[in-house]
């Protein structure tokens, strides 16, 4: 797990250098470098000529027809010649709005790296957005080739890869809003919660938004809610006789009308909130699986253990359809933040996880170890291995998470789909004490 990190110094400019084609740029391939502080409303803008070596500066409004002048314009000052565009950003609407002009090439720099040499400048730590436009061009100036440059996916890769993270997005919100439903029912009518132990559910939400309090449903005829959970296909007459016993035998918590009264209202606000949601992400899913069968790549994803509807379109659209974009797993691994980082000063060493990085591509392979552990025989042994020698458990999950990259990454390289049989024979010839462990296990 740790072993790739004594390669990070060696491999540094190859990592920060990707861009789909594996160029790397320097400034004498453009005419002129230009930075731009963005805002909601308007964007700061420094350009520096080549030729010229002047700085001029600028300020457009962030509205579309503006920024379409701007780029026509840039078109007509340096006809038939590239120019460097470099911003803080990798996504959204400024980088939506030019990315579509062929003449731009827009790099990304990391907003604590402006500020960081902002610092080393000025320690008064004055600020400005111009001066933070200028930084952009000089560290354009001085490093390009350690940039990364924006070279989007297909149309149909990008669509996927925003459904995908607006999915989990939907998904997060819903676990929030079950929470504060959850602690609301606590207050005045906890018996729902036994009633029905998943939350996330329609039968849920339509049963509070009908009897939103134990005095209501208790007045219910049987019949009613047998009809009521038969509607819901919840066809289990052993479940269905124990809830309706249940409601009627329960004990109110509180007859307090100032306790219950103001819970109920808050509870019926908050389940049409969490309905709506519910259905955003049932959309969601519909859009997300019809996307992902038109890639040729879907028989690799969905071939790997534990990935499912949910999981394996987020694990293609982490590795994309470019297969030149990374040299080697390591990359990937260090990109994605799985890979620790290994620091020393003096005589001292010590090993810690990578704040910066796409913290969703993270979130998608952590996520996924976890679950391959129930469908993987290997996952299971090295997870149970791991335990056994005192690790925690999230420590084991991002080192599984590190070592399934690099056999996905194979997979994915080599356009082969992943077999179970074929990597524990692998593992066998190559004599691995996992499956030592395993058996004695």
């Amino acid at each position: 797990y740790k072993t790739c990190e004594k390669r990070d110094l060696s491999t540094l400019r190859n990592i920060t250098r990707r861009s789909c084609k594996m160029k790397a740029y320097n400034i004498n391939d453009f005419a002129a470098l230009i930075g731009i502080d963005w805002a909601d409303t308007k964007h700061d803008i420094c350009e520096y000529p080549i030729n010229t070596q002047k700085y001029h500066y600028c300020i457009i409004k962030s509205k579309p027809e503006a920024l379409h002048d701007w780029a026509m314009s840039l078109k007509q000052r340096y006809p038939n010649q590239q120019i460097a565009v470099a911003c803080e950003l990798k996504k959204g609407p400024l980088i939506y709005a030019l990315a579509k002009y062929s003449h731009l090439t827009l790099f990304t720099i990391n907003p604590s790296s402006v500020a960081n040499y902002r610092k080393a400048f000025t320690p008064s730590n004055a600020k400005d957005d111009p001066s933070d436009a200028l930084i952009q061009v000089e560290i354009l100036t001085l490093h390009m080739d350690k940039l990364t440059v924006i070279e989007p996916e297909s149309a149909a890769m990008r669509s996927l890869a925003q459904l995908v993270e607006y999915r989990r997005s939907l998904v997060q919100d819903s676990v929030d809003l079950s929470n504060k439903i959850t602690a609301t029912l606590k207050n005045y009518y906890p018996q729902a919660l036994e009633w029905f132990k998943e939350k996330d559910t329609f039968i849920f939400c339509d049963f509070i938004s009908k009897w939103p309090s134990l005095t209501k449903v208790k007045r219910v005829k049987k019949q009613t809610l047998l009809d009521f959970f038969n509607s819901h296909n919840s066809h289990y007459s052993q479940v269905n006789d124990a809830r309706i016993l249940s409601i009627k035998s329960a004990m109110p918590l509180t007859e307090d009308i100032g306790v219950i009264e103001p819970n109920q209202l808050l509870v019926e606000v908050l389940i049409a909130q969490y309905r709506v949601l519910l259905k955003g992400i049932e959309s969601l899913d519909k859009a997300i699986k019809l996307a992902y069968k038109s890639h040729d790549d879907k028989v690799i994803f969905d071939s790997f253990p534990g990935a499912g509807p949910q999981l394996a379109p987020r694990l293609l659209v982490a590795f994309g359809s470019n297969r030149e974009r990374y040299k080697d797993a390591s990359e990937l691994q260090k990109y994605a933040g799985i890979a620790p980082v290994i620091e020393r000063s003096g005589k001292k060493m010590w090993t810690h996880w990578r704040y910066s990085c796409p913290t969703f591509l993270r979130q998608t392979f952590v996520e996924w170890a976890g679950f391959s552990i129930r469908y993987s025989f290997w996952a299971k042994a090295y997870y149970e291995q791991q335990k056994s020698k005192g690790k925690p458990h999230n420590s084991i999950i991002r080192s599984l998470a590190f070592k399934w990259i690099r056999i996905v990454f194979r997979c994915w390289k080599t356009s082969t789909p992943y077999n179970e049989s074929k990597y524990l024979e692998a593992l066998k010839r190559r004599g691995s004490p996992l499956l030592t462990f395993a058996v004695n296990s």
